[in-house]
């Protein structure tokens, strides 16, 4: 019992400390961008003359999507949720996890009486937690705009589709993110994962385009969409496991680190 509520009371302090912090209305405000683009690509194909006397290219906006109605809007809004939910969550946990340091507060949190481990399991679901917050908040935005634009061709179907394929793929994204975790609490700061998040991503194009693309992990959450082909037939069972693998070791990574650092900065 002793343990459960020390972990309360670490997890009840996070969350306080995330209260009081300016990056939460950045980050919402960073992911909240993607639907306005797309909203915005939208009202150019639907009014090429407005585009035109607003100054805007509607050409440049054809390259995105093709026409202005539910289905191009809803493939806009899931490309943009995979790109901006990547980077995202890498800034959310790379916080998390670096600003005690960068802040000088993690010598106090390790002179705690009790075990470290259960500092790095409070940060994963205050990490959870801001995450999926954003995306639920997000995604409502998204539908929100797609409603007030009144584009034709709604399909409930597709829209729940779209829903659940945004959910699964910000799941896999944080079950990545535990690397950067552990790279935060190795490095002592939150430079460094962030770093890690950036060639995350380039890499991830990189291996998409080619055979290997299945087995890196950040690939996947591309190749999981359907990218390159159906995932039923471009993923293997294998690529789950890679996903898997990858979670784990960045949550005992980032408790060894921590159990065996210094209370010194």
């Amino acid at each position: 019992m002793n343990a459960i509520r020390r972990f309360t009371s670490t997890l009840s302090t996070e969350f306080m400390k995330l209260r009081r912090s300016k990056i939460t209305w950045v980050t919402l405000a960073f992911y909240a961008v993607g639907p306005l683009a797309a909203a915005l690509f939208m009202i150019i194909i639907k009014n090429p003359d407005f585009a035109r006397h607003a100054g805007l290219v509607n050409q440049k906006a054809h390259l995105a999507v093709s026409t202005a109605d539910w289905p191009s809007y809803l493939s806009l809004i899931l490309e943009m949720a995979v790109m901006f939910g990547m980077i995202l969550i890498g800034v959310i946990i790379s916080y998390v996890f670096g600003r005690e340091y960068t802040e000088g507060t993690a010598k106090n949190m390790l002179a705690l009486p009790m075990r470290r481990e259960w500092f790095v399991c409070g940060k994963f679901v205050v990490t959870v937690a801001w995450f999926g917050s954003i995306v639920t908040a997000v995604v409502a935005e998204a539908m929100g705009i797609g409603f007030l634009l009144k584009l034709p061709g709604y399909d409930a179907a597709l829209l729940w589709t779209t829903i659940l394929n945004i959910a699964a793929t910000s799941a896999l994204a944080l079950l990545l993110s535990t690397v950067f975790g552990w790279i935060a609490v190795a490095t002592k700061g939150y430079l460094a994962p962030i770093g890690a998040t950036m060639l995350a991503l380039i890499l991830a194009n990189v291996f998409a385009r080619t055979g290997w693309g299945k087995w890196f992990p950040w690939s996947i959450l591309g190749l999981f969409l359907g990218a390159v082909g159906p995932r039923s037939e471009v993923l293997s069972p294998g690529s789950y496991v890679v996903i898997a693998a990858v979670c784990l070791a960045g949550v005992l990574g980032a408790m060894f680190q921590i159990r065996r650092a210094d209370n010194t900065q």
